[in-house]
C-alpha cells in the first residue's frame, strides 16, 4: 500500500469514526432533552425543556458546517409545531398542564421540542431523505407514539384521544416527508450533501 493510499483509507476512517460518533450523540443528546421536556412539563417546570434543549442545540450548531441553514432548519421545525400543536390545543383534543398562556396556543416547551426535533433531521433522520413513502408512515406511526409516551409521563393529556391520535398521525404523515425535504435543501452538517441522490442513480 502506497503512502498516498495510506493516507487517504486514514482520512475515510477517520471521517467514519467522527460520522459514527456524531450520529450517536445526536441520539443521546435528542432523547435526554426530550425526557426532561416532558418531565418539566408534568412537574410545573415548564422551563426544565427550553433549557435542556438550548444547550443541545447549542451543541449541535457546534458541529455544524453551516449553522446558519441549521438554524433555518430547525426555526421552520419550530414554527410548523406552533402552527400543528396550537391547532390540537383550541380544538380541545390536546392540552398541558404546564407553560400554556391560553387556550388557543401550544406551551412554549412544546415549541422548544419541536426546535429539537430539528436538529435530528440532518443526524439520526437522515436516512429518511428521498423516501417520502417511508417517511410519512414514520410519521404516521411514530408521531402518535411520542405523544402517548408524553402522556405516559404526564406532561400532554389527550383530552379527546381518539380525535387526538387521528389528527396526530394525519398530521405527522403530512409533515415528514415535508421536514426531510426541508433538511436537503437546509443541510449545514458534515458530510456529503444529498446522499440519497447518489445512492439512488
Amino acid at each position: 500500500m502506497t503512502k498516498d493510499a495510506s493516507g487517504t483509507l486514514a482520512t475515510t476512517c477517520s471521517r467514519s469514526r467522527h460520522a459514527e460518533m456524531l450520529l450517536l450523540t445526536n441520539i443521546v443528546v435528542f432523547q435526554v432533552a426530550w425526557l426532561l421536556s416532558v418531565i418539566g412539563g408534568a412537574q410545573q417546570m415548564p422551563w426544565l425543556g427550553p433549557l435542556a434543549t438550548l444547550f443541545a442545540l447549542a451543541w449541535h450548531l457546534s458541529a455544524a458546517r453551516k449553522p446558519f441553514e441549521e438554524v433555518l432548519l430547525i426555526l421552520c421545525c419550530g414554527l410548523m409545531g406552533l402552527c400543528f400543536d396550537s391547532y390540537l390545543v383550541g380544538a380541545g383534543w390536546v392540552t398541558y398542564k404546564a407553560g400554556l398562556f391560553s387556550d388557543y396556543v401550544a406551551p412554549y416547551w412544546i415549541i422548544t421540542m419541536w426546535m429539537l426535533f430539528g436538529m435530528t433531521l440532518n443526524v439520526s433522520m437522515r436516512w429518511l431523505r428521498g423516501r417520502p413513502k417511508l417517511a410519512a408512515l414514520f410519521g404516521f406511526y411514530g408521531g402518535p407514539a411520542s405523544y402517548l409516551g408524553g402522556q405516559a409521563l404526564g406532561g400532554i393529556v389527550l383530552t379527546n384521544q381518539f380525535a387526538a391520535l387521528l389528527a396526530l398521525a394525519i398530521g405527522w404523515a403530512i409533515m415528514m416527508p415535508i421536514l426531510m425535504w426541508l433538511s436537503e435543501n437546509l443541510d449545514g452538517m458534515p458530510g456529503p450533501r444529498r446522499v440519497w441522490t447518489a445512492e439512488r442513480a
